[in-house]
């Protein structure tokens, strides 16, 4: 179900998380 190799996968979870909170505190401001 992985988009990425191994190696990545990690990196790409902690990166959407971080996009996804960015989102909701831009729309709660």
């Amino acid at each position: 179900m992985s988009l990425f190799n191994g190696g990545f996968d990690d990196f790409a979870l902690i990166l959407v998380l971080f996009v996804l909170l960015v989102i909701v505190a831009c729309a709660c401001d």
